[in-house]
C-alpha cells in the first residue's frame, strides 16, 4: 500500500478532488491547454463526422477521457450514445496509430508523446481537433495533497522552483526548449519539432506557473457536471499559484 504525495497531472488531481475528496492542491500550471488531439482518417472533416464511428479513447474517469467528453458534448455528440468508444488506458499512442491505418478504428484521442499534425501529415490522415481549443483547464504542473506533505515544504518548493526555471527557459531559450521535446518526440524531425514547439508549446505555456482562475472556475464547473458531482471546490482553493510559494 502506498500513497502519491505529488502530482504532475493537475487534470487527474481536479478528478481525485471532486470525485473522490482527496484535499490535491495545485501549486504550479504549466498551460491552460490540454495536450490531445482528435485524429482521423481521411474523408472525416470535423468532430461531427464521428458520430456512429469507432473512436479509440481514454475511460471516462481519466482526466483526458472526461475532457474528450466534454469536448465532444460541445461538437453536440452525445460520448455515450453516439460514438463507438474503444476505451484504452493512456500511454503509448502507437497502436492506435496501427489500428488507424488498418482501418480498425475510425479515429483516436492522442497525447504530447507525437507532434500531431507531423504524425497526421505523413499517413494522410486528419488533425480534427486539438482539445485545447475547445477546452481549457489548468493543467501539467505540481500538485500535492496536503494530507501527506505540506504545499510549502522545503522539497516541494524546490520542485516549484525547478517548474518555473523550465517555463522560462521555454520562453527565453527556443533551441534548448526544442532540443528537450525531441527527447520524447523522437520519431519526428527537428523542424517538427520546432513546428510543434511554436504551434502548441510557446504561444500557451505560461512564464511564471500561475493559473488564470477565471479559467479555473468554467473548467471545475464543467469537469464536475461531466462527473456527476457537485462541484465542491473553488478555483482559488485548488489553484494556488500565487509566485509568493517559489520564493
Amino acid at each position: 500500500m502506498y500513497t502519491i504525495d505529488l502530482a504532475i497531472g493537475l487534470g487527474r488531481a481536479l478528478l481525485s478532488r471532486l470525485a473522490d475528496g482527496v484535499p490535491w492542491v495545485a501549486l504550479n500550471v504549466n498551460t491552460h491547454r490540454p495536450l490531445f488531439w482528435f485524429f482521423a482518417r481521411a474523408g472525416l472533416t470535423s468532430l461531427a463526422d464521428l458520430a456512429g464511428r469507432r473512436l479509440a479513447v481514454h475511460a471516462s474517469n481519466t482526466a483526458p477521457g472526461c475532457f474528450a467528453r466534454i469536448v465532444l458534448r460541445r461538437a453536440g455528440l452525445d460520448p455515450d450514445l453516439d460514438i463507438r468508444a474503444v476505451v484504452r488506458p493512456p500511454g503509448d499512442y502507437g497502436m492506435d496509430l496501427r489500428r488507424l491505418g488498418a482501418g480498425r478504428i475510425d479515429a483516436a484521442l492522442v497525447g504530447s508523446t507525437m507532434a500531431p499534425e507531423a504524425v497526421a501529415a505523413e499517413h494522410g490522415w486528419r488533425v480534427l481537433a486539438w482539445v485545447g481549443d475547445h477546452f481549457q483547464v489548468p493543467t501539467v504542473g505540481v500538485a500535492v495533497d496536503p494530507t501527506y506533505i505540506r504545499p510549502d515544504d522545503p522539497a516541494v518548493q524546490a520542485v516549484v522552483r525547478a517548474h518555473r526555471r523550465a517555463l522560462r527557459v521555454i520562453h527565453d531559450e527556443p533551441g534548448t526548449a526544442v532540443r528537450h521535446l525531441r527527447t520524447f518526440l523522437g520519431r519526428h524531425t527537428a523542424e517538427e519539432a520546432r513546428a510543434h514547439y511554436e504551434t502548441f508549446i510557446a504561444p500557451y505555456f505560461t512564464t511564471e506557473g500561475q493559473a488564470d482562475l477565471a479559467v479555473g472556475v468554467t473548467a471545475i464547473t464543467a469537469v464536475a457536471a461531466e462527473l456527476g458531482v457537485p462541484a465542491t471546490v473553488t478555483a482559488a482553493d485548488f489553484y494556488r499559484t500565487g509566485t509568493a510559494l517559489a520564493r
